[in-house]
């Protein structure tokens, strides 16, 4: 039965099936589409046939969402980001003679900020608040307003631009941890099984460094937010803490 969110996490996934062999690449949710490609040089030479498989989706584009607080004695920023399994990554661990580097154990749950699919009627700046304000309520339970979602960067970054060509848009959004509701979820069932962690941003950081949150688009957001909120990880200070040498020298690198 599926529904929203809930804090039980997921303790086994079974194989049931194995339904490559009789499934079209240019259906369901991921599609792999396979081009015959021709390159073209500055220099007019042109190179060999080659095929080049892409993977996509309809609607190919998708935001993340950096929630986050302040704590109320210390001031120091909080990051508010969902735990659970994804399955790509639990069945890994049939295939860790294949690894290069075994992992050091089984993933059974993720640490990632929160992230959806942007939709056909998602355009520009605007469409992409909303859409990251729908995904915090869906996915965390937070009710945002949003006008309150900030962009961090002026554009998106390419996950894995080897292989799909989607692009990740990152926001953010200060949020109240005591008004959090429930998490509605979208009826999926890969939505069920998860959790809201709570943890100091330079304690998750520190993780994302370590691989115990191996996600990019988490390292990626939450760095990016400590340069929108004007923080130091590594001195654990704001800009305006700063001796004033320091505070003329420091620059937030097109994020603010």
């Amino acid at each position: 039965m599926s529904g929203a969110p809930h804090e039980a996490l997921v303790r086994e996934i079974t194989l049931v099936a194995d339904e490559t062999a009789a499934s079209r690449c240019d259906e369901g949710f991921l599609r792999v589409k396979r081009f015959v490609l021709r390159n073209t040089f500055t220099d007019g030479r042109t190179s060999d046939t080659y095929r080049c498989d892409v993977l996509s989706r309809l609607h190919v584009d998708a935001v993340a969402v950096v929630l986050y607080s302040k704590d109320p004695d210390s001031g120091r920023p909080v990051v508010h980001y969902r735990e659970g399994t994804r399955p790509p990554i639990w069945l890994r661990r049939t295939k860790q003679d294949q690894l290069p580097f075994p992992d050091p154990h089984p993933f059974d749950t993720i640490g990632e900020i929160v992230a959806g699919v942007l939709e056909e009627e998602d355009h520009g700046w605007e469409g992409v608040r909303r859409r990251g304000a729908i995904e915090a309520l869906e996915e965390a339970g937070y009710q945002v307003d949003p006008g309150a979602v900030a962009a961090l960067g002026g554009g998106g970054f390419f996950p894995s631009p080897g292989v799909t060509d989607e692009k990740v848009y990152l926001v953010a959004v200060e949020v109240d941890p005591s008004a959090r509701g429930a998490a509605l979820g979208d009826g999926s069932v890969q939505e069920e099984g998860t959790r809201m962690v709570s943890r100091d941003l330079r304690e998750a950081i520190a993780a994302c460094r370590a691989g115990e949150i191996p996600d990019a688009k988490t390292e990626i957001g939450i760095l990016r937010l400590a340069d929108l909120l004007g923080y130091v990880p590594q001195l654990d200070l704001y800009v305006d803490e700063l001796p004033e040498a320091l505070r003329a020298r420091y620059t937030p690198l097109g994020v603010r």
